[in-house]
């Protein structure tokens, strides 16, 4: 593949960029990265507190854990694609880039599931993907009717493609989560034993955080649950079969595509050739393209009514997005499968830096014949998704759906659309709201001004300028301290999306992100500041990069030994005696040995959490004391915080000047 900058004069694009080093370099940013990887990896041997002895890194280093994952050792595809950052920033700064074909190597065992665990493949149907079941805004309206209709799914029209192009018909992309520990006790294939074990926890609609979820296993031997499973908690069928079903979180596999991008630039900058991790990337990129389809494949816009809006046909069902989910599954005696997608999007999980790369870089490209192709298309439809959604204020709103209340619904009239997807506020989840977390600004706008950085994306500068504007108004470091935006609220609609309004000076004045509490969130602060800093080096922004090393130097008075943490009041954990719904005359057995039935609470399916060292301090709280703390050290943070010191080494970046120089590439 050719170098970085040879690529870009291929398409045509004058670029300005900082030089990255090409030696090594023992500043104190350089320093602090060596620092963080030796904590987290325990010297690169992967034997630290943030490591299972299976090698699966987990979410955080504590155990008594409850946010999108409900216990800390359990790991996510978020996590295995952060792993695969971390090593690439480490590569660069050591010159040692054997951690990015190791960490792949673990992600490929243990998280992407193999062929004995989605047996059945090759008995998939491409012209009836799945069978239709409506979501429900309120978890009572569970499980779902399944409907056995001709005519309401359409086809997938990439599956043939992608098993011609890879002999198999497997998918390969990762779960969304894995029980690093066996905590639940599942295992794998029923055998309860196993570690790591595929798990899901999601399933009933936008109302069910994780305090209401109900864990189990994905490879359903009935052997747990009731006398169907857990099956029927979720839908109604006629009868149930033994089955196995995973869920991808797409914007994991973007990421750990991105990750792989930046490992490989920088490594051929050293003279080291990462085509093989650059090849399975590509691969990833090629299934990653089921993140780009409506759940059920219909057409893509004003798509009202489930047996009304038409089947798809052909490419007719692509929003081109990288969706909330998609999912596969089929019978654990390998008889039949089916392959969803997802109705829903959202800005937060968009990558289109990873569309840039899977479209245009020649090691990253897809063997199928129409995946660079596909990534083309998503990259313009991507860059479009955030320029309607940026807000008055700059920041950027939440997504669209193609699917109301995910029933295809019809939508109130003062609803706005893009490419006749209606704009969601809070898409996917709404306890809390999905786009109120300040987290999602960062992860996707991290990505569109790394793409103007490589690029010279002008759409992308676009955003990315308006953009840095808002990170400017609301962070700020004084005494070495950082305060930043850590919610948001929402109000307003996007303008109706017309292509040719892109560059429109007051678009969306009527649509507003404003800033509901503020605080210190170190891995939210590390990831929009990378974002900060792409488009800062990018336009020669001296203020923007004095901010994001102002910010960097603040955050190093929250280190400690095993990396870098705040301490959290955790007043949401009264949660834990929380009610989690589970319909009248339904009875069944977990594997940690909880009895599940109507009125059961989140902490009674979970027995062993008595048994963590901090549930002390949680049991008080339920008991009518101060809520408990905690100081969380999570993989995902450590690894934000690694990746912008390391940008600061990399390209030599000066606090008040003089600002790394430049190169102006004239291609």
């Amino acid at each position: 593949m050719p170098s970085i900058r040879s690529a870009l004069a291929a398409l045509g694009i004058s670029a300005v960029m900082a030089a990255p080093m090409t030696k090594r370099a023992s500043d104190e940013y350089g320093n602090r990265v060596t620092e963080l990887y030796n904590k987290v990896t325990g010297n690169g041997s992967y034997s630290s507190e943030y490591f299972s002895a299976e090698k699966v890194p987990y979410h955080s280093v504590e155990t008594l854990m409850v946010e999108a994952p409900d216990h800390g050792h359990e790991s996510v595809s978020e996590t295995f694609s952060f792993w695969i950052w971390l090593e690439a920033v480490n590569g660069k700064i050591t010159g040692n880039y054997d951690g990015v074909e190791e960490a792949w190597s673990y992600l490929e065992k243990h998280i992407i599931p193999d062929s004995k665990n989605q047996p059945g493949n090759s008995r998939y149907n491409p012209s009836s993907p799945a069978t239709y079941a409506a979501e429900h805004d309120d978890i009572d309206g569970y499980p779902s009717q399944l409907v056995f209709q001709d005519g309401i799914v359409g086809e997938d029209p990439i599956a043939k493609e992608l098993q011609q192009a890879y002999g198999n018909w497997d998918i390969y992309i990762m779960h969304w989560i894995i029980d690093g520990d066996n905590w639940y006790g599942y295992g794998q294939q029923g055998d309860g034993k196993t570690k790591p074990s595929f798990i899901n926890t999601f399933q009933r609609g936008p109302s069910e955080s994780t305090w209401k979820t109900v864990p189990h296993p994905c490879w359903e031997s009935m052997k747990w649950g009731g006398s169907n499973g857990f099956l029927d908690l979720f839908t109604i069928d006629n009868s149930y079969a033994k089955q196995w079903r995973y869920t991808a979180a797409p914007d994991a596999d973007a990421r750990a595509i991105q990750a792989a991008y930046f490992a490989y630039i920088w490594a051929e900058e050293d003279g080291v050739n990462l085509s093989s991790v650059a090849s399975k990337a590509a691969k990833l990129g090629d299934y990653l393209r089921y993140a780009q389809y409506d759940k059920y494949f219909k057409k893509v816009g004003n798509c009202v009514g489930y047996q009304q809006c038409q089947a798809g046909r052909g490419k007719n069902s692509a929003h081109y997005l990288i969706s909330w989910y998609f999912a596969w599954g089929g019978g654990l005696q390998g008889d039949w499968a089916w392959r969803i997608g997802s109705s829903h999007t959202h800005t937060g999980y968009q990558n289109p830096l990873a569309a840039w790369v899977l479209s245009t870089q020649s090691a990253f490209k897809p063997k199928s014949s129409t995946g660079a192709k596909d990534w083309a298309t998503s990259l313009d439809r991507q860059l479009e998704l955030f320029r309607w959604l940026q807000s008055a204020e700059g920041c950027i709103a939440g997504g669209a759906t193609n699917s109301w209340q995910g029933s295809y619904a019809q939508p109130s009239s003062d609803i706005t659309s893009f490419y006749g997807m209606w704009y969601d506020w809070q898409p996917v989840y709404h306890d809390p709201p999905s786009n109120n977390w300040t987290g999602m600004q960062g992860w996707g706008m991290e990505r569109v001004c790394s793409l103007y950085y490589l690029s010279g994306n002008e759409k992308a500068g676009k955003i990315c300028q308006e953009w840095a504007k808002w990170v400017k108004n609301t962070t700020r470091v004084s005494g070495g301290e950082v305060v930043h935006a850590t919610n948001l609220e929402w109000s307003g609609n996007p303008d109706e999306w017309n292509s040719s309004n892109f560059n429109k000076s007051n678009l969306n004045r009527s649509l507003h992100g404003t800033v509901s509490s503020d605080g210190i969130d170190i891995g939210t602060i590390a990831s929009i500041i990378k974002g900060l800093m792409w488009v800062s080096m990018k336009d020669g922004d001296q203020e923007g990069i004095n901010l994001s090393i102002d910010v960097m130097d603040a955050i190093e008075n929250y280190k400690d030994d095993l990396g870098y943490g705040t301490t959290e009041a955790r007043g949401d954990y009264d949660k834990f005696g929380g009610e989690v719904y589970i319909p009248r005359g339904w009875s069944g057995k977990n594997a940690q040995g909880a009895n599940i039935r109507n009125g059961v609470t989140f902490i009674d399916i979970r027995p062993k959490y008595k048994q963590d060292p901090d549930w002390e301090q949680v049991e008080a709280y339920l008991n009518g004391g101060e809520p408990p703390v905690f100081t969380y050290h999570r993989f995902w943070a450590q690894t934000e915080i690694a990746v912008a010191n390391g940008l600061i080494s990399i390209y030599d970046l000066k606090k008040d000047g003089p600002s790394p120089i430049p190169i102006d590439v004239d291609l």
